[in-house]
């Protein structure tokens, strides 16, 4: 599923990365703990959060997560922002909840990330 049609669904508002919005996600993480975020390994994840500081930035770095939408209409600040376009990570505001606007994507054909197991 693109972006492109993840902005639409979710009515969200792109933070950062407008010029990305043509790429293409397998499967959607919903948690706002980035421990559980370090249980998976895809590149073609989105991370649904309410977790709007650097440290979500720098997990999804580290994991290759390119693409992230932040619940319940929260906005990281400026700082995080910026780390999010030097590391090309596009970033979306929802007003929905994490439930919510993980039901829509799940109803949309988007599927949860496999968890590897240690």
């Amino acid at each position: 599923m693109k972006l492109s049609e993840i902005q639409r669904l979710l009515d969200a508002e792109v933070l950062s990365g407008h010029e990305f919005l043509d790429r293409e996600v397998t499967n959607a993480f919903a948690a706002d703990l980035m421990s559980d975020v370090l249980a998976f390994v895809d590149d073609k994840t989105l991370l649904l959060t309410g977790l709007t500081n650097p440290h979500t930035i720098r997990t999804a770095e580290m994991m290759d997560i390119h693409s992230i939408v932040f619940v319940r209409g929260k906005k990281p600040d400026e700082e995080t922002l910026k780390m999010a376009e030097e590391n090309q990570v596009v970033t979306m505001t929802t007003k929905n909840i994490m439930f919510v606007a993980s039901g829509v994507l799940y109803q949309e054909g988007l599927r949860g990330a496999k968890i590897i197991h240690k």
